[in-house]
C-alpha cells in the first residue's frame, strides 16, 4: 500500500509514518509533504493508494488539495487527520469521498482498523481491475470459432480488422472466392447466427469496450464501432444488450 503523508508539523509527520509502518508490513510511505502544493505534484507523479493529510496548512490546505486531485484522479483514497473536530470540515470531507476523518491524537487501534479496511478495499479493487483486463484480452474470433470452415475463418478475420468500415456480405463472399449463397450457408452453420446479425453484435461489443474505456461522445462511439449514426447505434445497442446506452453507462 503506497502512502503519502501531508503534514506541516515535522514531528507529527514523522510520528504518523512510524505508526503506519509499525502496524503493517505492506505500508510504503513513498513521500512526505509539508503542504498541499507540494503534495499535489507528488500525487501526480507517485500515484499513491492512500494520502493522509492535515487540513490547516500554508500554501494549500488539505481540503483544497483533495479538490484539486479529484479533478484528475478519483481512485486515490484520502484520510484526514486533524486537530479540529468541526462539523463544517467533516461535511466538506464527506462530499469529497474522504475515507475517514480522524481527530488528533489518533489511537493505534483506530489506525490499525482503518488500515485493515483500506487494505481489503485496495485488494478488492486490484482484483476487479485484473478481472477487467482479463476480460478485455478476449480471444480472437478465430479462437472462439476454431471449428469453423476456412472460408468462415477468413471472414472472421475480416470482421475483426474492418468492422468499423462499410462491410458488404456479397462483396466479401466474392473476395473469398465463394458464392454469396454458399457463404451465407457456411457462416450460419458454423456461427449459429447470420452474417449481418453477427457483425452487428461484434460492433456493439466494440462499442462497449469504448464506453468502458471512458469514451464520452456517443457520436464517436458510434463512428468507431461502425454505425452510420448515433440514433441507429442507440437502437441497436438497446436491442442487443436489453438496456439503453445511458443505463449501461450508469451501471459501470
Amino acid at each position: 500500500m503506497k502512502v503519502i503523508i501531508v503534514e506541516d508539523e515535522k514531528r507529527a509527520s514523522r510520528g504518523l509514518r512510524n505508526l503506519l509502518e509499525s502496524l503493517r508490513e505492506d505500508i510504503e510511505v513513498t513521500a512526505q509533504a509539508p503542504d498541499g502544493t507540494q503534495a499535489l505534484e507528488l500525487i501526480r507523479v507517485l500515484k499513491p493508494d492512500v494520502v493522509f493529510t492535515d487540513i490547516r496548512m500554508q500554501s494549500m490546505d488539505g481540503l483544497s488539495l483533495i479538490r484539486e486531485v479529484r479533478k484528475f484522479d478519483r481512485k486515490t483514497r484520502f484520510v484526514i487527520i486533524s486537530a479540529y473536530e468541526e462539523f463544517d470540515y467533516a461535511r466538506q470531507a464527506l462530499s469529497l469521498d474522504v475515507e475517514d476523518y480522524l481527530v488528533k491524537p489518533v489511537t493505534e487501534e483506530e489506525v490499525r482498523q482503518l488500515l485493515l479496511r483500506l487494505s481489503d478495499e485496495i485488494k478488492g479493487e486490484q482484483e476487479r481491475e485484473k478481472a477487467k483486463e482479463k476480460a478485455e484480452k478476449k480471444s480472437t474470433l478465430r479462437e472462439l470459432y476454431s471449428h469453423a470452415h476456412p472460408v468462415v475463418m477468413k471472414a472472421l478475420d475480416f470482421i475483426e480488422e474492418e468492422y468499423a468500415d462499410r462491410v458488404n456480405q456479397k462483396e466479401l463472399a466474392e473476395k473469398l472466392g465463394v458464392s454469396p449463397e454458399y457463404f451465407s450457408y457456411l457462416f450460419a452453420r458454423d456461427i449459429k447466427v447470420n452474417f449481418s446479425r453477427f457483425l452487428r453484435q461484434h460492433r456493439i461489443e466494440m462499442a462497449v469496450r469504448l464506453l468502458d474505456q471512458g469514451e464520452t461522445s456517443l457520436e464517436e462511439v458510434a463512428r468507431k464501432a461502425g454505425f452510420s449514426d448515433k440514433k441507429y447505434f442507440c437502437k441497436c445497442f438497446k436491442e442487443e444488450k436489453g438496456i439503453s446506452v445511458g443505463e449501461y453507462r450508469r451501471s459501470v
